[in-house]
């Protein structure tokens, strides 16, 4: 069967366009208005000038190696971790810092919220610590900065244990059931 041939459209009538038509007329519509604009539609998207080249060039670039006391010095002030590993270093230079004469008695044992907890091995040494306090803090300051550490807490030595001796019990320490 054979289309029957459509009669022309008379004027005034509305004309029925192909699908196909219509829609490469709004292409064509949009390339010209990119062209417009300065783009170039179809051909790959430039790179913007401000982005970072992929190859490095003669200077140098982020994408070079790094020393690594750089990139750890970043990580460390990125993270906030600047503090607690001035304070690590301290403690592992303690006899250095405090001298030998304390550094004998006295032992570093935490860092937290910005404060420094010190045990000592005697309550005389405990006594005497506490009153060094201020020049303590002034030696912690020159070392690692002013403000990480605001206070020193002293304590004395730890007491006795009861897991042997007279005073131990064997079995445990019983059910703990005789007051409720």
């Amino acid at each position: 069967m054979r289309p029957e041939p459509q009669n022309p459209p008379q004027p005034g009538e509305p004309v029925d366009t192909p699908p196909a038509e219509v829609a490469r007329a709004a292409l064509n519509r949009a390339r010209a208005a990119a062209r417009a604009k300065g783009l170039r539609p179809g051909s790959p998207a430039r790179r913007s000038p401000l982005a970072e080249p992929r190859v490095s060039g003669a200077g140098p670039s982020a994408r070079d190696p790094q020393l690594l006391s750089d990139v750890v010095g970043r990580l460390l002030r990125d993270k906030g971790w600047r503090a607690e590993v001035s304070v690590g270093g301290v403690m592992g230079r303690w006899r250095e810092v405090v001298g030998d004469q304390v550094a004998e008695h006295c032992t570093p044992e935490t860092f937290e919220d910005k404060v420094l907890v010190v045990r000592a091995s005697s309550t005389a040494w405990a006594t005497q610590v506490r009153l060094l306090v201020p020049t303590l803090l002034r030696r912690l300051a020159e070392e690692i900065g002013e403000g990480v550490v605001d206070e020193v807490k002293v304590l004395g030595p730890a007491g006795p244990g009861f897991g042997r001796g007279p005073r131990s019990v064997r079995g445990g320490r019983g059910p703990r059931d005789t007051w409720g």
